[in-house]
């Protein structure tokens, strides 16, 4: 298994140290990288941004299907799986080339900067040990790339180096690092990750800027969009600067992405882009009208019906129930002002029923003296 993990690392380190022995400059072997990822991981993009737009264009007819099928959601999921079909759409056209970047992005994170390891721990305590047995454990100790070659060229030119220069610049030190050394070149590596982060604020305007036209999200969330990008450049300070002039070739490639995405999926009325935009305002309507979308607004849907139901239920069972509440009691007609039941008894006694204004007034003898 461990070797397996470590062949995903060799092979892209492989082509790392190739264009470093054709270039013979980490700066360039560097950039030239990150155009040969950009050229994998750019076809992907264009599918997943495609395939986005697709499932938005059908976004009324969707949520037509979730309010027809609200309460079977078997059925609910049969017919989707019909308008995928009819419309030869797949779902997950949009999430699976996106999660196919992030090994990319992990794979070259770990290459740049383990080219420069410096051993730690127990590692070192190894290391100096090893440098002790040749009598020289005087010496740095240096770098100890990893996932290259001990034959490589690469490997070769760093092995038990401090410093990856190129350009001027030690690409193995951080901008943060270097500030505290010498402030004066510090700057120059703190602006090279100030200039990442305005690719990043740019890349997402351009991205915003498409919203705009048909917004599918809030203001809110798309200042966030747009400024998140930016913290995370603020935070590239800490990272090397091999890593930072990685990130900032990537972002100019993809700067040119994004501009040929807006001329292929956005350019006139009748573009993909344009329709899906229009699809899901015609979406959010649909769902304003029938009361809101989602897990949400379905449970006070069904809270708000469950509420009426058990209002309704009460009043019919105590409608059912009110005469034998009542069984037991003297019937208003016994009382006072109603005309009583004539009594069979003829004597002087009262009827079984209780005393009586009117039964007084029919005994025997008179009516009773006011």
């Amino acid at each position: 298994m461990t070797m397996t993990l470590a062949f995903f690392f060799e092979g892209p380190a492989a082509v790392l140290n190739w264009l470093y022995g054709a270039t013979g400059s980490y700066f360039v072997a560097i950039s030239l990288t990150a155009v040969i990822v950009m050229a994998i991981v750019t076809p992907l993009t264009l599918k997943s941004t495609k395939g986005m737009l697709e499932m938005q264009r059908l976004a009324p007819e969707m949520r037509r299907l979730q309010t027809e099928y609200r309460s079977d959601r078997q059925k609910l999921n049969e017919e989707m799986m019909k308008l995928y079909q009819e419309h030869k759409v797949n779902p997950m056209a949009s999430c699976l080339p996106l999660l196919a970047q992030m090994p990319v992005f992990i794979v070259m994170f770990r290459i740049l900067h383990d080219a420069t390891y410096v051993p730690t721990g127990d590692n070192e305590r190894i290391a100096r040990a090893v440098l002790a047995s040749v009598g020289a454990q005087e010496q740095t100790i240096g770098f100890l790339p990893r996932y290259l070659s001990t034959s490589s060229e690469m490997y070769l030119s760093l092995v038990r180096q401090t410093e990856m220069n190129s350009w001027g610049l030690d690409l193995s030190k951080s901008a943060q690092i270097m500030l505290g050394e010498n402030f004066g070149r510090g700057l120059l590596y703190a602006g090279l990750v100030a200039i990442l982060g305005l690719l990043y604020f740019f890349q997402q305007r351009m991205v915003a800027a498409r919203a705009t036209i048909s917004p599918t999200m809030s203001e809110t969330q798309q200042k966030l969009m747009q400024y998140l990008p930016v913290f995370f450049a603020v935070f590239q300070i800490f990272f090397l600067l091999g890593l930072v002039v990685y990130y900032i070739i990537q972002s100019v490639l993809r700067i040119l992405v994004q501009a040929y995405i807006t001329r292929r999926f956005y350019a006139g009325d009748e573009s993909l882009g344009r329709q899906a935009q229009a699809a899901s305002v015609k979406a959010r309507e649909l769902s304003k009208a029938d009361g809101g979308g989602g897990l949400l607004a379905q449970a006070k849907r069904d809270l708000s019906g469950g509420g009426k139901a058990d209002e309704e239920k009460p009043s019919k069972t105590s409608s059912k129930k009110a005469p034998s509440a009542d069984k037991g009691r003297p019937s208003p007609r016994s009382s006072g002002g109603a005309k009583p039941t004539p009594s069979k008894r003829t004597g002087g006694g009262r009827p079984s029923g209780g005393p009586s204004k009117t039964a007084d007034l029919k005994r025997p003898g008179g009516s009773r003296k006011r």
